[in-house]
């Protein structure tokens, strides 16, 4: 056998080799990406897999590119001053929701985006990328930003102002406030939930933050007219 046999033999060995290699790797990442993304995003990873119609494939390369983009932004610290404003403002919105509960809703969809911005996510004149941003920091709250946003956006939908309306607009806030406490929190990450639950579990110490801004304000009667 020539030496030059040996060498071509040699270098489609090689090859063979490495393209093995390769796969298995693949295989792995592929394996490893899935249990990753769904602890990453938590209640966004299955929202995402249901927007594609139960592809999760199509899903994954959509969360991924959300890491990708957004993966090392660091979020900027709110000062003690900052973050008595936002909430200030917070249960000035609650207050209120219950003689205008529209016009409520609009401004805490502003006051989620100013916030998010102030914490160095991309502007709320770009609420998608905002959006995709949050997503990839605060997966198990991000939808209630989300049905916020559709909310206040709806705006005259419900022109009679009925009762079912007013719920949905209620309900809305309610689920939004879960992000603005995330937002607001100097706990870094302390709504984030275990491993695969998707729940966020406050430690006890937050609990009693939680009661103390409880929204008193979406559930106080009006005073029956004389």
């Amino acid at each position: 056998m020539s030496t030059g046999l040996i060498i071509l033999l040699i270098v489609i060995a090689a090859v063979v080799v490495l393209g093995a290699a390769t796969a298995l790797v693949v295989r792995g990442r592929g394996r490893r990406g899935g249990p990753s993304l769904q602890r990453r995003f938590g209640p966004e990873y299955d929202r995402t897999v249901a927007l594609y119609d139960g592809d999760t494939q199509a899903a994954e390369r959509e969360l991924t590119e959300r890491l990708e983009r957004h993966g090392d932004l660091r979020e900027r610290p709110l000062d003690g001053a900052e973050r008595q404003r936002y909430t200030d403002r917070w249960t000035a919105v609650q207050e209120h929701f219950v003689d205008s509960p529209r016009e409520a809703v609009a401004e805490a969809d502003r006051l989620l985006g100013e916030l998010a911005a102030a914490r160095g996510y991309p502007d709320g004149g770009r609420y998608d990328e905002q959006l995709a941003a949050l997503s990839v920091h605060h997966g198990d709250h991000v939808e209630g930003y989300r049905r916020l946003h559709r909310a206040a956006r709806a705006g005259a939908g419900d022109a009679a102002g009925g009762t079912g309306g007013t719920e949905e607009l209620r309900s809305a806030l309610l689920e939004a406030r879960a992000l603005f406490d995330d937002l607001t929190s100097s706990e870094p990450g302390r709504h984030r939930a275990p491993a695969g639950t998707g729940r966020p579990t406050p430690p006890p110490a937050s609990r009693s933050h939680a009661r103390s801004h409880a929204p008193w304000a979406l559930h106080r009667s009006r005073p029956k007219e004389s």
